[in-house]
């Protein structure tokens, strides 16, 4: 795409309004796609119980936190969480195209995050209907990311986990 990027004359008003457009429309596809996963999660309203412990902050002297609160509940949080790194995502777009006059990324940036919002785990349980088992279990594995080197792990659901931060009284109050 880089390759691609270069080659497209972004000097001609023409060409640069085009891939403004389709930057706009790919950013405005994925906010469709995130308000449908919301209403469909709202419309499913899975009360079923999930509890996991949540890592602690790297360099923290402190054990995970218990945390348990519903399916429902917890893909909302995780939709929030899709959005606004969306958001952010334009953002910075936006400060590089109009105050920096960068231009090459629009292009780019109107493929890459699509993918990523038709690839997310929120996008394959609720809009391609494949099963919350084995990599799409909640809680998700947080992907690699950039700054995956500074958490200090996933977080875990498995039984032992839970019952010694339940043991510990770390945690634990149920969010509505």
């Amino acid at each position: 795409m880089m390759q691609v990027a270069k080659k497209i004359p972004f000097e001609d008003p023409t060409v640069l309004n085009a891939i403004r457009a389709v930057y706009v429309t790919s950013n405005l596809i994925i906010l469709g796609i995130y308000l449908y996963i919301r209403a469909q999660v709202n419309k499913k309203k899975d009360m079923t119980t999930l509890k996991y412990v949540e890592p602690a902050p790297m360099g923290s002297s402190e054990e995970g936190k218990l945390v348990t609160t519903t399916i429902h509940a917890y893909d909302i949080g995780q939709i929030r969480n899709l959005m606004r790194a969306q958001a952010m995502g334009v953002l910075m777009m936006a400060v590089m195209h109009l105050y920096f006059k960068y231009t090459n990324p629009l292009l780019i940036q109107s493929i890459i995050p699509l993918k990523g919002a038709l690839e997310a785990n929120m996008t394959k349980i609720h809009v391609w209907g494949q099963p919350a088992s084995g990599d799409l279990k909640r809680p998700f594995k947080q992907s690699a990311g950039f700054m995956s080197g500074l958490q200090s792990g996933p977080a875990q659901s498995d039984k032992k986990a839970v019952e010694a931060a339940e043991r510990a009284g770390r945690g634990g109050a149920k969010e509505e």
